[in-house]
């Protein structure tokens, strides 16, 4: 990352897919993220190693991961929900595997039909499978702690819960963690504390991410918040396609073209020609007609002579 400041890491594939009814067919996901990859996104999550019957939307995980490794300079992530999910995204050649440990229990049991224990069980069996591998061929592993900012099933997650959490993955093997407000409840002082309370407990180089929601509005709030804190990765989603499916009311994913215009217009490198990545939306829209699309800046669009590089920073 030395040529940028911000990753912005493109998650619409996979977040924004399964949570549509819509199945989108496997030529559109490609152009998609070869579209993407083109307006300089540097890392895409593509798909999720789940079973089809459960998730149709996935079903060409493996064929979509496979061309995805195909394009230059792009990090491949894929999520796994436990070890046979790593065992098929490892197969299919992703450069990281990132798997998401509910701090809501209830949510947990919702989402991935385990308990706590039970997920720290998975991540130290895929550990155990990554160590397997030569070390130039062992992907990324990511803990995602989700619903760390609260739940629409179970209401106010303890902090303390989240950071006990946090170290337990750790210590289970996972290479960095990422913190996900995956309902939508997250604010801005929240968000500095959380980030506090976790790398103090962990390490600063273990937390880089962030994977908010605009639920409510507080999005790119939140965003400047951890940005404020330095983390360096924030995920968002074209369009602001995707929420969870198994958090009622929680959709809302930030959206990639607000994102990239709030970064480029402070001054911080993302490497992504907004220009370019405003007319992805086009490629989408085709594929998801009765789908909706969100965003402030596409609806906008461009200020007069925006040229992006900080953009109204003045003279």
């Amino acid at each position: 990352m030395s040529d940028i400041d911000i990753l912005v890491s493109e998650v619409g594939p996979r977040d924004g897919l399964q949570s549509i009814r819509t199945i989108m067919p496997t030529a559109a996901k490609i152009a998609w993220i070869d579209a993407e990859a083109a307006a300089g996104v540097r890392e895409i999550e593509v798909a999720s190693f789940v079973p089809p019957k459960l998730l149709p939307q996935m079903a060409d995980a493996a064929e979509i991961v496979a061309h995805a490794k195909t394009i230059p300079n792009l990090a491949v992530i894929a999520l796994v929900p436990n070890f046979k999910g790593a065992e098929n995204a490892i197969r299919a050649g992703a450069d990281k595997l990132g798997l998401p440990l509910s701090c809501s229990e209830t949510h947990s049991q919702a989402n991935l039909k385990m308990t706590h224990n039970q997920v720290i069980d998975e991540v130290r069996k895929i550990r155990a499978l990554i160590d397997t591998l030569p070390a130039a061929e062992r992907p990324g592993f990511e803990g995602s702690l989700s619903t760390a900012f609260g739940c629409t099933l179970e209401g106010k997650v303890p902090e303390g819960q989240v950071v006990r959490l946090a170290a337990r993955l750790v210590e289970a093997g996972v290479d960095e963690l990422s913190l996900s407000d995956t309902t939508g409840y997250a604010n801005p002082n929240q968000l500095r504390r959380l980030i506090k309370l976790v790398r103090a407990e962990v390490g600063a180089d273990k937390l880089a991410g962030v994977h908010l929601h605009n639920t409510r509005g507080l999005g790119l709030a939140n965003v400047v918040a951890a940005l404020e804190e330095g983390i360096t990765t924030v995920d968002s989603s074209l369009g602001g396609i995707g929420g969870c499916p198994f958090a009622p009311g929680a959709s809302g994913n930030i959206v990639t073209e607000d994102l990239v215009f709030m970064l480029d217009s402070m001054g911080l490198k993302t490497g992504i020609d907004l220009e370019q990545l405003l007319t992805v939306r086009n490629t989408v829209l085709a594929a998801l007609p009765d789908e909706e699309m969100y965003g402030f800046t596409p609806d906008a669009g461009l200020p007069k002579g925006y040229a992006g590089g900080g953009w109204g920073l003045g003279a």
